[in-house]
């Protein structure tokens, strides 16, 4: 094409389309605007149809008078900070007034035990590594916590520790009412040192034996929210903590009437009298082992009862005024008499290689051959099955088969006794409320996992030991909310069925059992456990940009994928189970 003689004119790109029949051609030109004897002259400079449309933009740009630096000049990303997790979390104290909950009045030891607590659940550490892990993730600039020590972070825990009652308190006035069924249940964790007051040998639950440990009650309203935590000694018996408990639920919280639902563990005689003592407060719980086998020799407890049923109501003198419901769970009969079985042959292959032993001579004598023997009935806890016959040349062994037949027979029966009526509370209803203490070793069992890490504890003070579980307390508070909302995405069952039989299994709904098997959500997502969803939040961050080589820096948040996205938006609109 021959080129005009002055250059001279404004250029433009043209895009252009013409359509014949069903299709449609595009063409794409550089042009040129110019005057010739006083008329609007264009002129046609180049073809650009065959380049990407990128570069055709930039084109387009380069002639409005845009300038562009090449990607790695234009900005750059001075830091990316792991934000998803820290949002979700955030944003679920906020929903619940977490803040307002710890204090009324904004503060600087408010902020770094709200910093804590939102640590604990997004990467549980000791202090000194959450001073390190705050600036990890977004959660220090978005609490203004930036730059705190280990010294920081222990005074706001005495801070907390001093408003404990009062933040109980709100969470009881928040959660619990007259008439309210309460769990309460006592677990210990392992203590690391010896210098704590606190820290007793007792019996561990963690089967760390021979490590001091300290012992904790919770209590927890129906749907399992923790209401209040109490640290006790090591050494104390599981009994001793209840009083304590009841006194707290009539005088700190002024509940009128009240129901107590606590393990078989706690009610002694004097405990049970306390109960019974305390005006307004109804309680469920169950008989030990010892209490049914008595029964059973007695009569009161008839066998025959469950031929074509699986629960009972009864009553029996040794308990005046109180009801018994007797149930029997065939499924924890089974487990049991497969249980006993494996035990018992366990015992006797090692009873019969001590008597193949003192067969050939090479053990002898009585007290050596009980020395071998004790361990032996010992290790599975079977020696009251079996009739031991020692003397210095000789050893042999029979089971009690009459004993074991007897035992067996009440293998998956257990009693819940209350002092309800049976206006205040159906058998059915009274069922079903004891086995609500699983809500409790639930909570339990997120303060020991990877969720929250209550333990190992290192404190040495004892009001850091009780600031410390306190802390976990308010994080699983925060983090059981969070597992609410997130239960679309989670394997957590979403609508759990009410079975008619209250003794039965429990069973998970359609939807859960088909979770489970896809690995799919009912919208087609990746289903999660709560840790996972919360490291695939944390893959989403915050970037600090730095454009070209200016002083100014912005902060962009990347796309959060499809996943990120619904997860925060549960957290933000899902209704709270409250």
């Amino acid at each position: 094409m021959p080129r005009r003689q002055n250059p001279s004119g404004a250029m433009h790109v043209v895009t252009n389309r013409v359509r014949h029949g069903e299709r449609e051609y595009t063409s794409t030109l550089l042009r040129r605007s110019y005057r010739e004897g006083g008329k609007v002259r264009k002129e046609t400079l180049a073809n650009l149809s065959h380049l990407p449309p990128e570069a055709i933009e930039l084109v387009r740009g380069a002639l409005r008078g845009e300038s562009y630096l090449p990607v790695g000049k234009a900005f750059q990303i001075e830091r990316s900070l792991p934000a998803g997790h820290v949002m979700a979390a955030l944003s679920m104290a906020r929903r619940l007034d977490l803040a307002r909950l710890l204090d009324r009045s904004p503060s600087r030891e408010r902020d770094l035990v709200m910093a804590m607590i939102c640590e604990r659940v997004i990467a549980p550490a000791s202090k000194l590594a959450t001073v390190r892990s705050l600036g990890s993730s977004t959660l220090a600039e978005e609490l203004n916590v930036s730059g705190v020590d280990e010294d920081d972070l222990y005074a706001a825990l005495d801070w907390l520790l001093d408003r404990q009652e009062r933040i109980e308190d709100r969470l009881a006035r928040r959660h619990l009412s007259d008439g309210e069924l309460v769990l309460y249940d006592v677990s210990s964790s392992y203590f690391e040192g010896h210098a704590c007051p606190l820290a007793k040998l007792g019996y561990s639950r963690d089967g760390k034996r021979g490590t001091p440990q300290v012992i904790y009650g919770l209590l927890c309203d129906r749907p399992g929210r923790p209401i209040a935590v109490e640290v006790f000694s090591g050494q104390l018996h599981d009994d001793a903590t209840l009083p304590a408990q009841i006194g707290k639920l009539k005088q700190r919280f002024h509940l009128k009437s009240v129901v107590v639902v606590a393990d078989r563990g706690m009610v002694t005689k004097a405990n049970m009298q306390t109960l019974k003592d305390s005006e307004g407060v109804g309680w469920i719980t169950a008989l030990k082992a010892p209490q049914i086998k008595k029964l059973a020799r007695d009569g009161t407890l008839q066998l025959s009862l469950f031929d074509e049923q699986n629960l009972a109501e009864i009553t029996a003198e040794d308990y005046p005024g109180e009801r018994l419901i007797v149930c029997r769970n065939p499924l924890v009969a089974a487990e049991r008499t497969r249980k006993r079985r494996e035990l018992l042959a366990a015992t006797e292959r090692e009873l019969q290689q001590i008597a193949d032993r003192v067969q050939k001579g090479t053990l002898t004598g009585s007290d050596e051959i009980g020395l071998a023997v004790g361990p032996a009935v010992k290790r599975y806890r079977m020696r009251k099955h079996f009739d031991l016959q020692i003397t210095d040349q000789s050893f042999a062994f029979k089971t009690k088969t009459e004993q074991i037949n007897s035992e067996a027979a009440l293998d998956g029966i257990y009693i819940l006794r209350t002092g309800l009526t049976e206006d205040e509370l159906s058998a059915s209803e009274v069922v079903r409320s004891y086995k609500g203490l699983e809500q409790a070793e639930r909570a339990f069992k997120t303060f020991k996992g990877p969720e929250l890490q209550i333990r190992p504890i290192h404190h040495h003070l004892e009001h850091r030991v009780r600031a410390h579980i306190f802390l976990c307390m308010l994080a699983y508070y925060l983090t059981w909310h969070l597992k609410g909302v997130w239960a679309p995405l989670l394997f957590k069952d979403e609508h759990p069925p009410t079975g008619t039989d209250p003794v039965a299994k429990a069973t998970r709904s359609t939807g859960a059992q088909r979770k489970a098997q896809t690995k799919r959500t009912t919208i087609g997502e990746p289903c999660h456990s709560y840790k996972s969803l919360l490291s695939e939040l944390a893959t989403l961050t915050r970037n600090t940009i730095r454009l070209g080589h200016a002083d100014a820096t912005f902060q962009k948040l990347a796309q959060p994928t499809r996943l990120q996205a619904h997860a925060l938006e549960l957290v933000e609109h899902a209704p709270l189970n409250t």
